[in-house]
């Protein structure tokens, strides 16, 4: 059985207590007045930090998030005004550096519970499809899953005090000046934003809370009533997942750009989180076996693992090209300045992006024995999240911080909120039970899974 060290417990509140710090620093720092900004980009012009190019695409983003909210008609009418335009520019890059604190917090906290919703998806699938492999694996499953209602509501209550820092549809002002947004109020609004929110966060946590309960059942039971109660509410669950998703992903990611949308969105977003997810499971699974405990747990259980990651690489992959192509040869304004966006602005992270989440673990995890190998699933392991965390950062940080984005207290203190949190409650919960589902009546076949 595994044990909660104080170390662990030390070292993931110290990552909590530190990161808070840090964003609380980056908080401070970011409320600028109107006249440092202006000091800001008078300095960033005279240094050429900020080309004409990027300027200028900027000022198409302006239009096209909203945040022209100051009498846009009034400055197109007065356009030779030059003092009027640099009081306005100012403005927007004003509310931009506002925003990045509350988004690289989003990020971070929808990066962690994307992977406990990956993981708790992969463990119904596992129940519903009665798989005969992966029992060994429930706790680690079942013990990454309980961050999720916690992690799940961490996420809404920042999107709620975020609200038009990271959600421009959130603001009356924009709304009252803009008629797509107006055309989506039925949707876009905060009292069924919130509903909807409470639907999937009940109704997820409700199917990990029993799932977790027939298991546990199971063990002290004498039949395999449990079990099977286990394998009915998990195939009704995935249904319900399939819709709530998607759901999710319109109104928690999507939604931060309320001008674009995508039908393979929730697909995408449900690769991301699912090949997030098993990474995790893996990850954790070698580290106890590092410390003497999942004895049952061999090379091929992790081969499996490895082969899902491989798999579902491939599979965002696939949704990334086919999400990019078919709206970049489209060329439809409306849709194509999503990509616009990140391409012109974010080239670096953009790219690197992909090839971090495809082209790396394509190349190491495409040779079967290098699946069987701790040290190269860790190593593409580390990559994947890497990769996925820039990913999620993608979706959020242009339609907030335009080009006023980077990598610093902000976002580096928030992964350290929430890894320090995930740590804890995961662990804390691995401590609960014994690590081996010994009443499955698959346990048998996944003790003894070779090949």
């Amino acid at each position: 059985m595994y044990i909660l060290s104080n170390r662990l417990k030390i070292f993931s509140i110290s990552l909590i207590i530190l990161g808070s710090l840090g964003w609380y620093y980056s908080y401070s720092t970011s409320h600028l007045t109107l006249d440092q900004v202006k000091e800001l980009l008078a300095e960033e012009s005279h240094h050429g930090s900020h080309s004409d190019t990027t300027h200028s695409m900027e000022n198409s983003n302006e239009k096209h998030h909203n945040t022209d909210i100051h009498h846009e008609g009034d400055h197109n009418g007065h356009s030779d005004d030059a003092h009027g335009h640099e009081d306005e520019h100012a403005e927007h890059v004003l509310h931009q550096i506002h925003n990045r604190p509350y988004a690289a917090l989003y990020v971070a906290a929808f990066f962690f519970m994307m992977i406990s919703l990956g993981v708790l998806a992969f463990y119904a699938i596992q129940y519903a499809s009665q798989a005969g492999w992966s029992p060994v694996l429930f706790r680690v499953m079942e013990a990454i899953t309980y961050y999720l209602l916690p992690g799940a509501l961490i996420v809404l209550l920042i999107a709620y005090v975020g609200d038009k820092h990271i959600f421009i549809w959130m603001d009356p002002e924009v709304v009252a000046h803009d008629e797509i947004i107006q055309g989506k109020e039925g949707w876009l609004n905060k009292t069924s934003f919130l509903i909807r929110a409470l639907i999937y966060i009940g109704g997820w946590s409700l199917y990990r809370y029993f799932s977790r309960k027939f298991s546990i059942a199971q063990d002290q039971a004498n039949d395999n009533k449990n079990f099977k109660r286990n394998f009915q509410i998990s195939a009704g669950f995935l249904v319900f997942f399939m819709y709530t998703e998607s759901m999710m992903s319109w109104d928690w990611i999507m939604s931060v750009d309320p001008h674009w949308f995508s039908t393979l969105f929730g697909w995408y977003v449900f690769a991301s989180m699912a090949v997030s997810g098993i990474t995790v499971i893996a990850l954790i699974t070698i580290y106890l076996k590092s410390k003497g405990l999942l004895e049952y747990v061999n090379d091929s259980h992790l081969h499996d693992l490895a082969k899902f990651m491989f798999g579902f690489s491939v599979f965002w992959a696939y949704l990334w090209f086919s999400q990019f192509m078919l709206i970049w040869y489209a060329n439809i304004p409306e849709e194509v300045t999503y990509f616009v966006t990140r391409i012109e602005m974010y080239p670096i992270p953009f790219f690197t992006m992909f090839a971090l989440n495809f082209l790396f673990p394509f190349l190491v995890l495409m040779n079967s024995d290098y699946k069987r190998v701790p040290i190269f699933i860790i190593m593409a392991g580390v990559i994947i999240l890497i990769g996925h965390y820039m990913d999620v950062y993608m979706m959020i940080m242009p339609a907030t911080v335009i080009d006023r984005y980077g990598f610093g207290i902000a976002e580096f203190s928030s992964i350290l909120i929430f890894l320090g949190l995930f740590l804890l409650l995961v662990f804390y919960s691995l401590s609960k039970e014994e690590l081996l589902a010994k009443r499955n009546p698959m346990i048998k076949e996944s003790e003894n899974f070779h090949y």
